[in-house]
């Protein structure tokens, strides 16, 4: 069965950590993504997506691919004015400022898990 999700907040579980997590799973809100801001706190989940840009963003981000299952395939540091390649497999990207991924243990293979408020459930 696939998951449906929908825009909302929840918890990111990391390998080392959990973080506040916000999904933008709408069109509108995957365009707007992290433009117009000066920083994030957790992360930011777009979906479906499998390549993110940092053109017009004000601060250098981390860039995790994930596959269905919210394994990750990939992860970069992305500064801004940049445009990501597709990854394949990728089904969910995940952004956070520059620097968390290594703090909260997001490297490739890690299996990851959200756990949205309100009538969306959890994931992963």
């Amino acid at each position: 069965m696939t998951r449906r999700w929908r825009d909302g907040e929840g918890v990111l579980r990391a390998p080392a950590a959990d973080v506040p997590l916000r999904v933008a799973a709408s069109y509108r809100a995957r365009t707007r993504g992290l433009l117009g801001v000066d920083g994030i706190e957790g992360a930011l989940l777009l979906t479906p997506a499998s390549s993110v840009h940092t053109v017009r963003m004000r601060f250098a981000i981390d860039v995790a691919y994930l596959d269905r299952r919210l394994r990750v395939v990939a992860v970069r540091t992305m500064p801004p004015g940049r445009v990501g390649r597709p990854r394949f497999r990728a089904r969910h990207v995940l952004e956070a400022e520059a620097g968390a991924f290594a703090r909260w243990g997001v490297a490739k293979g890690a299996v990851l898990t959200a756990v949205l408020t309100g009538a969306a459930g959890s994931a992963g």
